[in-house]
């Protein structure tokens, strides 16, 4: 008997424990996508900003896979992106804030909605385009942008401009990250033979289709939307998401380094043709494979409601056909 309440104790040592390592490997894998972010970046009215921020997308993913006990892992990765890049300042711990609570506030309205992680329903993907991306970074944007205005490190006047450009970064980092984290925790592969091949033709085109779309010479961003097109047809919000990220990392490449499409443009052009593209193609892929899926999913329900009375009504005429009893 008196080992009961020894393991009693143990369990809530078990659980800060778990929640302390998710929150370090939250911390760690923010940390790495803001490098990763970093390493594209392009100006807006003296401001640099990245194109796509995907430390938003990592946020928001952990917090609806692991709950909001690891906001401390958002906080903590936050602060070591800022401290990687510049000297930590007071001010500084408004923008760890603004970080911490956009995602969180994102996660809150997705769960008041009724949200499904698995994104099989076209709300689920109205709700994170305009819930966790549109409506909640703006949150991020505000405090970001007007730290700097206040402290004066930016002009009042470069307010907006400056703003548009962190708040669609951060809303681009939710639109092509987070789906591919929520779905990569449940994806099954395909395992018949011809899904295989049909996945390797798929990849092999698409790894040469969006690098010609957006390196050669030609404006030709438009050929992306077939590829988006057979990824959400072939295998839904799993294809379409792998897709519109490869091809929006790819713009993202092209767009800072100024080749093919994004040649010979100003820095503002640059901005509103490379997040015109990230932004459509975000929105093509996630909405388009989601009512696929939820269209996919009715027609299974049909067959089995069809199935089930084809049972019932075999089972009725095998009854009615016996011999009444002597």
């Amino acid at each position: 008997m008196a080992d009961v309440p020894i393991a009693k104790e143990l369990d809530p040592r078990r659980r800060a424990a778990l929640v302390a390592v998710q929150t370090l490997a939250v911390a760690a894998v923010y940390f790495a996508a803001g490098r990763l972010g970093l390493t594209r970046q392009l100006v807006v009215e003296g401001a640099i900003y990245t194109p796509i921020w995907p430390p938003t997308g990592v946020a928001l993913a952990a917090f609806l896979i692991l709950g909001l006990r690891v906001w401390g892992g958002v906080a903590l990765g936050a602060l070591l992106v800022i401290a990687s890049i510049a000297t930590l300042r007071p001010v500084a711990l408004v923008n760890v804030l603004g970080n911490t609570a956009a995602p969180v506030c994102a996660c809150l309205m997705l769960r008041g909605v009724g949200f499904s992680t698995r994104l099989e329903r076209l709300r689920d993907g109205l709700a994170l385009v305009f819930l966790g991306a549109f409506a909640a970074m703006t949150i991020s944007a505000t405090a970001g942008v007007g730290v700097q205005v206040l402290t004066d490190r930016l002009p009042a006047d470069d307010f907006w401009a400056v703003w548009l450009a962190w708040w669609v970064g951060d809303a681009m980092g939710v639109l092509i990250v987070t789906p591919v984290l929520l779905l990569l925790k449940d994806v099954r592969p395909p395992f018949r033979v011809g899904r295989w091949k049909e996945a390797v033709g798929l990849a092999a085109v698409t790894l040469v289709g969006v690098w010609i779309a957006t390196h050669g010479r030609m404006s030709l961003l438009y050929l992306v939307y077939p590829l988006l097109i057979w990824a959400a047809l072939s295998f839904q919000l799993v294809g379409s998401t792998l897709c519109a990220l490869y091809a929006s990392v790819m713009a993202t490449v092209a767009a800072t380094d100024r080749t093919g499409p994004f040649t010979g443009l100003t820095q503002v052009e640059v901005m509103i043709k490379l997040q015109t593209f990230n932004g459509t193609t975000a929105l093509t892929a996630l909405l388009l494979s989601a009512v696929i899926t939820e269209q996919l999913t009715m027609r299974r329900s049909v067959e089995r409601a069809c199935e089930e009375l084809l049972e019932v009504l075999e089972h009725l005429t095998a009854g009615s056909s016996r011999p009444p009893p002597p």
